[in-house]
């Protein structure tokens, strides 16, 4: 273990630096740590000072809820972490939490409102509450900020009895001055509220209650995009509006979108973003997700070229996205191999937005393979609902404008997607004006649409490869193993989703329409199938393990498998009907 810790600080240390620059002090500049891997956390602190971090989150797997540092292999890690981000120069360390916890974490003496809802009238349930908060600060004693998500969370205080806190707005903002009485008053800590919605009106009343909050030293940190981290959705408008200091949060793993484990460079679309939110004079700085869990670390790997990309263009907002890529591959891999090094890195978000998007909309589970039955990509994650008009342009040898929800959603989601009760609670006005309908829409033509945006991101990840064999000789054995494998994961992902496409999107077809029941359709399903068979065998035996995480590269190859066996068999959820070979 001590092995793998010292070689992954070699990894950090040895990594890129910033020129030197004029910085203003008072700029925050930070990075998330969620993994609770200490090779890779400290790894991560051991790579901060040349990026000039001031500001380190200690989240998720570490600490999620403040209640977990009462575990005391969760508290150890905790304080040995604060005390390494102090050693190495971090000023502010801050930890997560979430409130309320589970309903069943508070006395029964208190859930005495109607169903078993805790009463918010009663005095001595918020003394018990600041007295809590007190105890589990004591176990942490050297922190300096606490980052609050105060929505979504267990017992949501919104829906706790109160006669005289008569709103949720008023219910949030009166629950974060309790916990603000004594992280800030009493202790002196930093406390940052995190905004967070799944739609627009729910963004409304976050943003309303963060304006009801009383204490005047309560910071904000959202996200760069409202709701999650889409490439396709927008900046967040409501940060504008938010009348205190706002850390900006920035998702450099790629959660939604390939998790470091396949070409995820795009400093274009951290610098447009960190541009946007320079101009606006709330905003006080930025952090970046370091990983997503387990040995997710990004940093010494191809997708750190993210954190580079944030830190260079907070310094100086006039650098250029191809100085960024230039001098990264420069300083990582050599001024000979940067030119080729920087082209492939440089297709990352081309390859990303038509693998793993589709049409303009995510079509991956936290990056995973799967069409059907996860729903989200056809409600809740549409970007659409941040745009307005909800239209998008897609190039990918698509070259065609879409509304999100009229052309894409419409067409691509299966039927069982269109009932579920998350579209019409999050987002009722589409059903009301018959954006989307009911039944499976799918046309030939968005078939093809489909299948040339992603014989185009197969193209695409193909040439990255090409440029990194090419590369190859001018690159350290170590980098040409690790650069190789990034782009040939990329290639191997951009191949297996264009195999499934073609089966899924052609079998919808095929059961629907018995007119599409020709044998070119069942040689594009079958051929669809087959070859998803060979690449999800060379997933499975591919020599060089991808990093572990939430998800599992390798596991792709048995989600594959799933639809071979739904569309040869004939899938129970389209009547079951089966595709014989042509």
């Amino acid at each position: 273990m001590r092995q793998l810790i010292a070689a992954l600080i070699l990894l950090a240390t040895a990594g890129v630096a910033l020129p030197a620059q004029a910085e203003d002090a008072e700029r925050v500049r930070g990075w998330t740590i969620l993994s609770d891997s200490d090779a890779g956390a400290d790894a991560v602190i051991a790579a901060a000072k040349p990026y000039k971090i001031n500001h380190l989150q200690l989240s998720h797997e570490i600490v999620h809820d403040l209640r977990e540092v009462r575990e005391p292999a969760k508290r150890a890690q905790a304080n040995r972490l604060t005390k390494a981000a102090h050693d190495a120069g971090i000023g502010e360390v801050a930890i997560w939490d979430h409130s309320l916890y589970d309903l069943d974490y508070y006395p029964a003496e208190f859930r005495t409102g109607p169903d078993g809802t805790i009463d918010l009238d009663d005095p001595a349930f918020w003394e018990w509450f600041r007295q809590d908060y007190r105890q589990m600060l004591d176990l942490v004693p050297d922190v300096d900020s606490v980052v609050l998500t105060f929505i979504e969370t267990g017992a949501r205080v919104e829906r706790q009895h109160s006669a005289k806190l008569t709103t949720a707005e008023q219910k949030l903002a009166y629950l974060v001055d309790q916990v603000a009485e004594v992280i800030v008053n009493e202790r002196g800590l930093g406390l940052y509220l995190r905004t967070f919605g799944y739609y627009p009106e729910e963004m409304e009343r976050t943003i309303g209650a963060i304006e009801l909050v009383r204490n005047p030293e309560v910071k904000v940190m959202a996200k760069a995009t409202p709701h999650d981290f889409f490439l396709t959705h927008p900046n967040d408008s409501t940060i504008s509006r938010i009348n205190r200091p706002v850390l900006v949060e920035y998702d450099a793993a790629g959660e939604y979108n390939g998790q470091g484990k396949i070409a995820n460079a795009w400093p274009e679309e951290h610098v447009d973003r960190l541009r946007h939110y320079q101009r606006l004079p709330n905003v006080i700085g930025y952090v970046a997700r370091t990983d997503r869990y387990a040995d997710s670390s990004i940093v010494g790997t191809p997708t750190e070229i993210n954190l580079y990309a944030l830190a260079r263009a907070s310094e100086d907002p006039k650098v250029s996205v191809e100085t960024i890529y230039r001098e990264f591959a420069e300083r990582t891999y050599g001024r000979k191999a940067a030119r080729e090094v920087a082209s492939a890195l440089s297709k990352s978000y081309e390859i990303v937005t038509s693998v793993l998007y589709t049409l303009g909309t995510n079509t991956a589970n936290h990056s995973r393979l799967d069409y059907e039955p996860y729903c989200s990509s056809y409600h809740r994650s549409v970007s659409g609902k941040w745009i307005d008009p909800p239209v998008t342009y897609v190039r990918h040898d698509v070259n065609k404008r879409f509304h999100f929800w009229i052309d894409v959603v419409n067409h691509l989601s299966p039927t069982a997607c269109k009932s579920d009760p998350t579209l019409a609670r999050e987002a009722q006005y589409v059903l009301d004006r018959g954006w989307v309908t009911p039944g499976d829409q799918l046309t030939p033509a968005y078939l093809r649409y489909v299948l040339a945006e992603k014989d185009h991101g197969v193209r695409v990840a193909q040439s990255a490869l090409r440029d990194i064999e090419k590369a190859g000789r001018d690159l350290s054995p170590e980098h040409f193993r690790q650069l190789k494998a990034y782009f040939e994961r990329t290639v191997l992902t951009a191949r297996l989703h264009r195999a499934v496409s073609a089966a899924y999107f052609g079998y919808r077809l095929y059961v629907r329409d018995e007119a599409q029941r020709t044998r070119k359709m069942r040689q594009l399903i079958w051929d669809g199938l087959d070859d998803a068979q060979s690449v999800a065998e060379q997933i499975q035996t591919y020599p060089v393990r991808a990093a572990t995480g939430e998800w599992d590269w390798v596991r792709d190859a048995a989600e594959a498998a799933k639809y071979h066996d739904r569309i040869s068999k004939g899938w129970d959820r389209y009547g079951g009907v089966a595709v014989p070979r042509p």
